[in-house]
């Protein structure tokens, strides 16, 4: 302890000294003085020092040590693994024990390990986290800094497409957003594929490029001619966590894919509400279904809200608005972005995209049946001119002409007050998709045929030589037997048990089927089990196909 001391020498006019203090005084001579001598020297700052550092010691546990969490991102979701990391800041981290808290109540003492992993966080475990290290010798405890720790659901993905309906060859862009944003994500890319055994759903094959995800949240598709579906999923973390799947976002393309087509009835875009449609698919299939995609991008089948007969769809007057097309497990046809129109006027304008250099006329139909003749017609909504009697002349189409259209009568008949259709666009396609697709058709035919009469040839040449190989068989018989099995052959009958020729309205194809036994297999009269006659196909009454036969042969 450093001592310093204070003299005084005091006048009899000074009236009061307290601790040292001056508190009171009448008068003070010049003559007198008041000594104070304070032996300090440097051991003035010895003693602040001494005072610091007890400060230090008592008070040193705020703010040492440092919490830190890994992954380092916010907010965590539901099922995400993560590590709590204390860092006592002085020599090994085996020289102290370690406990971990939440929003101050203590939930686990580590030990000599300065990190906790905790199993898959919920909302719950959302709050203010810190950690406090101890010393194994001295008496030094240190608490960390607190760390704020949101936990969430899972987000959602939405999907976006552009454009949702390119021009054939275009490049059209996938977005896939998370929210709320987000950090450490890759995305997946998938393409739709029909599931026949449920109609409103789809699984997904991934696109080239994202079997390990992309860190970026956009996909550029190159190149798109037909109408298709996508989706997107995310992932992030080690073990991964998934996102749900995005919904289903479709490009469409109105061009017509010869494998898979989609014919409307009316064939106009624009309808009358109330007003029955019939839907129909053709193309390389047997399994069609007709689709929809309504105003608020609802996908449902035709079973949902019409009358399925085969591959057509009657909507009666159930008719909705929406985009519609034919998917089957491998095709999927052109599209139709239908507009049911609650008002007395409609446009008539083209299902299919008008080819580039050809005409189109547009018109302006009443829900009575009868043309509207004193109309505007509007692309964009702007007047076009050249309106006659209630039709649009469009000759000789670029891709200038593509666009939205509506008509609009100028004066109103009795009875009738809504004049103004909705709007439809105009596809203009190039001619040279268009000669694709007629090639395309062709070699198709021409396929079909040559396949068939490759298989009628090939008949006709097993037809021929089995009947060389029986008649060479039977001259063989006759020249090698007696006079009485020389009558039985003549009968029909080859001495194997198996007829020599064919009977009257036998054809090679069966005969082919039955096969022959050769010589050395013996003579045995009973056919094989494995040998069916009279197949036939029946259809169920479920609309299937199955193969019936009567089994010939013992048991």
């Amino acid at each position: 302890m450093y001592l310093f001391s204070l003299h005084f020498h005091i006048s009899p006019h000074v009236s009061h000294v307290s601790n040292g203090l001056l508190t009171r005084s009448r008068s003070v001579s010049h003559k007198q003085s008041v000594r104070v001598d304070v032996r300090m020297g440097h051991t003035l700052f010895g003693v602040l020092g001494l005072f610091s550092l007890n400060i230090l010691l008592d008070c040193g546990h705020a703010q040492d040590a440092l919490l830190h969490i890994e992954p380092n991102w916010s907010p965590l979701f539901t099922e995400e693994k993560v590590t709590f990391i204390c860092d006592s800041r002085e020599g090994n981290d085996t020289d102290w024990n370690y406990s971990f808290s939440r929003n101050d109540g203590f939930f686990t003492t580590n030990g000599t390990s300065n990190r906790y992993k905790s199993s898959s966080v919920t909302t719950e475990d959302s709050g203010e986290y810190q950690c406090v290290a101890h010393h194994k010798i001295r008496p030094d405890r240190r608490e960390s800094n607190k760390v704020s720790l949101t936990v969430s659901n899972v987000p959602r993905l939405v999907l976006t497409v552009s454009p949702s309906w390119p021009s054939p060859g275009d490049s059209v862009t996938l977005t896939c957003t998370v929210g709320p944003p987000s950090a450490g994500w890759r995305f997946f890319w998938l393409k739709t594929v029909p599931q026949q055994s449920n109609t409103n759903y789809y699984s997904g094959e991934l696109l080239p490029g994202s079997t390990t995800g992309t860190e970026q949240d956009s996909y550029i598709l190159h190149g798109q001619t037909h109408t298709a579906g996508y989706g997107c999923r995310a992932g992030r973390g080690d073990p991964v966590i998934y996102t749900p799947y995005s919904g289903v976002k479709f490009v469409w393309s109105g061009g017509v894919n010869p494998a898979a087509s989609l014919t409307v009835s009316p064939q106009r875009l624009q309808h009358f509400s109330g007003e029955s449609l019939s839907l129909s698919c053709e193309g390389n299939s047997t399994e069609w279904r007709v689709m929809r995609a309504d105003e608020d991008g609802f996908v449902s089948s035709c079973s949902s809200w019409g009358r399925v007969n085969r591959s057509t769809c009657n909507t009666d007057d159930r008719a909705r608005s929406g985009v519609y097309w034919c998917e089957s497990a491998t095709q999927t046809s052109n599209a139709a972005n239908i507009t049911i129109h609650s008002g007395d006027v409609i446009l008539v304008s083209s299902v299919h995209p008008v080819t580039e250099g050809h005409s189109v006329t547009l018109g302006c139909k009443l829900r009575t049946e009868n043309l509207l003749y004193n109309v505007d017609f509007y692309k964009n909504d702007q007047l076009l001119p050249n309106g006659v009697r209630g039709e649009l002349l469009l000759s000789a189409v670029t891709k200038s002409h593509e666009g939205f259209y509506k008509c609009r009568g100028r004066t109103s008949p009795r009875g009738l007050d809504t004049l103004t259709s909705a709007e439809s666009w105009l596809s203009v396609k190039d001619p040279e998709e268009a000669a694709s697709s007629f090639v395309f058709v062709v070699l198709l035919v021409v396929g079909l045929v040559s396949g068939v009469l490759l298989i009628i040839l090939l008949l006709l040449f097993l037809c021929r030589y089995r009947r060389s190989k029986a008649s060479g068989l039977s001259r063989s018989q006759r020249t090698n037997q007696s006079p009485a099995t020389d009558h039985m052959t003549n009968q029909g009958q080859a001495p194997d048990g198996h007829y020599a020729s064919l009977l009257p309205g036998d054809s090679c194809l069966y005969e082919t089927i039955g096969g022959s036994e050769e010589p050395e297999q013996g003579t045995n009269d009973e056919p094989e089990t494995s040998v069916y006659q009279n197949v036939k196909m029946e259809t169920t009454a479920e609309g299937g196909k199955h193969l019936h036969g009567q089994n010939q042969g013992n048991g």
